[in-house]
């Protein structure tokens, strides 16, 4: 058939109109057009130790199915004009490195609908991670130094301190950096080498917020990369030889710490209502004068304005105390062993002390 002078015509084959893309007829433009582009064969990197993937240059925890999600979208290309897209995707395991990627991709072109399968081969290859190369190497960042002030921290303490970093790596991010790369106990305390800095502050203002205590940082140059000195952490955390509640002996008088503040504590003294806040360098000179689980729980069997009669759980003699200045009649009194005398401590909070009487739920 002839077309008419001057009219539309394919330019592969001269058929007439409707054309398309490139002034093509369907036939010549099905022919001639891919919908999507996909290679044979794609590579694709697994840590031998840790088991994490490697994506774009950086390192991730990810299953197999977003691994295979994660190549389909990086490797397929879809022509330019394609519209309206869907694609499938069925995954069949070869072997351990071989995995089968069929493809099931629509879309129209120019208002076509265009169809195609394709199939994909990922080739997993053995490699090892940033993180994995550096533990293999002893590699940290930060040093956390755990210690007391004016005394050796017992084992429940260190095992309580210690759990912290445990509970501090379950809620945070899923950081390949943040990793041990050696702990133990050495002399006075136990140190935990970190691959992190960012992990060995983290840790630190934690402790601080659970058990109160100083931090004090010291960063030593150790070389230089790119330009850049590199760093390394020591942090050093001391943890008050006194806990919440405990007599201590400070500025001449006995006092209480009731709770712990970004800077220190705050302080109740014990033989009238004062309450004072106080920094870690003003509690340096503060020493242990009784510890709560040495207190003692007593009823008073007499007891008048200023003192209170009780019988000694030691000895189970009669004995008198002065009554503290939160006193109420009828509340249990709690003692202190002080240098061989009582001493009758105000109430607080954490004391659980009944104030009606009642012997603790009996």
């Amino acid at each position: 058939m002839t077309n008419r002078l001057g009219g539309e015509f394919c330019l592969v084959c001269g058929a007439e109109p409707p054309l398309y893309s490139d002034r093509m007829c369907e036939p010549c433009l099905r022919t001639r057009t891919s919908l999507a582009k996909v290679p044979q064969n794609i590579p694709w990197i697994r840590c031998a130790r840790c088991g994490i993937v490697e994506i774009q240059g950086k390192w991730e925890s990810i299953t197999d199915t977003e691994v295979w999600d994660e190549l389909l979208h990086r490797h397929l290309e879809v022509h330019p004009k394609a519209e309206d897209i869907n694609i499938g995707m069925e995954t069949v395991t070869v072997s351990d490195r071989h995995t089968l990627m069929h493809i099931q991709i629509e879309g129209t072109i120019d208002n076509l609908l265009f169809q195609e399968e394709h199939t994909m081969r990922a080739r997993m290859a053995n490699g090892v991670c940033l993180t994995c190369t550096r533990r293999a190497g002893n590699y940290f960042e930060a040093t956390v130094q755990l210690r007391s002030s004016g005394r050796r921290l017992t084992e429940l303490e260190l095992t309580s301190l210690r759990g912290t970093l445990d509970d501090v790596l379950d809620k945070l991010s899923d950081d390949p950096m943040f990793f041990i790369t050696s702990e133990g106990p050495v002399t006075g305390g136990y140190d935990v080498v970190l691959g992190s800095k960012g992990l060995a502050r983290t840790w630190g203002r934690h402790m601080v917020t659970e058990y109160g205590g100083m931090i004090v940082e010291t960063n030593s140059t150790v070389g230089r990369k790119d330009g850049v000195d590199v760093t390394r952490l020591t942090l050093l955390y001391r943890k008050p030889g006194y806990e919440i509640g405990d007599v201590i002996s400070w500025r001449d008088h006995m006092w209480r710490p009731s709770a712990w503040t970004k800077d220190g504590a705050l302080m109740e003294r014990i033989d009238r209502q004062e309450r004072t806040g106080a920094t870690w360098r003003d509690l340096e000179s503060a020493r242990v004068i009784a510890q709560r689980h040495e207190f003692s729980t007593v009823d008073f069997i007499n007891e008048d304005a200023s003192v209170g009669e009780f019988l000694d759980p030691n000895v189970w003699t009669m004995q008198s105390v002065r009554l503290p200045f939160d006193h109420k009649p009828g509340r249990k009194g709690l003692l202190a062993r002080i240098d061989g005398e009582w001493l009758a401590l105000h109430h607080m909070a954490l004391d659980e002390v009944p104030s009606d009487g009642s012997n603790g739920g009996e």
